[in-house]
């Protein structure tokens, strides 16, 4: 598949700069199958989409604190994003500007170094940083949650960028499709029958980067950590029909069927043509153009994600990270 397929015109308007207020506000656009016609509803009508032998499944990941604004010694200015944790103390980081960044570099916050800089990491931008000292206290003291690049202001309230339900602080982006849902909303999609289950993956910030190859089978995809509780792996099996809560529950549940592992490292690329083992309807945001998250859907539900963009672009729903959802079913076959 060539990479142009999928590409759309997304208009700067129609990129979400804040979450709707309240969460469950937001609008969502139903999908029931390609010989359906789309619906238009909100996020709180979720638990009328579900019923008995529905298990829902969230990432529970919670966004670090992974945005340092730093200084060299010499005074200059240095942005760290931290990204996973390495081997003997070191995380993979992005570091800007980088050039200006020598390894052995010392970095500081305030009147103390902070974290000395290493070596570069691949071709993507990445390099090793060492934090001198926890971590966790570090990006209390010094850390901001990093927002996506296309939001270009400050969120009115930065726990927005957190789902209710986030845990352990171990994402640098959140797992948007989550940022819908309130406590109340989930338990009424248990009053409905449906059982709710949680995992883990850990979403890095190459979420956020377009494809470039220009066929989809030359794209390198990036790695993302997961753990999946045994019983959400047995609660998916007995299910009629497991209905993911983002693209990171699909690729998190995928990618164990796929290895049979219940945790590891995936770089599983789900991209038109592949044949899904677990999950059957997912909540998801609507994402940018070009992007493996596009490419995800575009293998969930066909090529009729375009049409679905054009009715949501055209009634004015709010795009990307912060803005709108979709309901959609998996085609049969798929």
């Amino acid at each position: 598949m060539r990479t142009s397929e999928l590409h759309y015109e997304l208009p700067d308007a129609a990129i979400a700069q804040q979450p709707a207020d309240p969460r469950d506000s937001s609008r969502l656009l139903v999908d029931r199958g390609p010989n359906a016609p789309a619906e238009h509803r909100l996020t709180r009508d979720l638990p009328e989409l579900l019923g008995p032998g529905d298990v829902l499944v969230v990432n529970d990941s919670r966004v670090m604190s992974a945005r340092l604004k730093l200084r060299k010694a010499t005074g200059g200015r240095v942005e760290v994003l931290l990204l996973e944790p390495g081997d003997n103390g070191w995380w993979s980081a992005l570091v800007r500007p980088g050039r200006r960044v020598r390894p052995g570099s010392e970095l500081w916050f305030e009147e103390q170094p902070v974290l000395e800089a290493g070596e570069r990491i691949g071709g993507d931008g990445r390099r090793w940083v060492k934090p001198m000292g926890d971590v966790d206290v570090l990006m209390d003291r010094a850390g901001e949650v990093p927002l996506p690049p296309y939001v270009t202001g400050e969120l009115d309230d930065v726990e927005r960028y957190q789902t209710v339900y986030a845990d352990r602080s171990v994402s640098a982006a959140a797992p948007t499709a989550g940022l819908h849902l309130t406590k109340e909303v989930l338990e009424r999609c248990r009053e409905a029958g449906a059982v709710v289950c949680k995992l883990e993956l850990a979403v890095g910030t190459a979420t956020f980067t377009p494809v470039m190859a220009e066929k989809l089978e030359d794209h390198v995809m990036h790695t993302e950590s997961y753990r999946i509780p045994e019983s959400t792996l047995a609660a998916c099996v007995r299910a009629d029909r497991v209905v993911a809560i983002g693209t990171t529950v699909v690729r998190a549940l995928e990618s164990a069927a796929a290895t049979g592992s219940s945790g590891g490292s995936t770089d599983l690329f789900i991209k038109p043509g592949h044949k899904f083992s677990v999950v059957d309807a997912m909540l998801t945001n609507f994402h940018l153009p070009r992007s493996s998250l596009l490419a995800l859907l575009a293998a969930f539900i066909g090529p009729r994600w375009r049409d679905l963009y054009a009715v949501a672009l055209a009634e004015g729903y709010r795009f990307l990270s912060l803005g709108d959802a979709m309901f959609c079913t998996r085609n049969p076959g798929q």
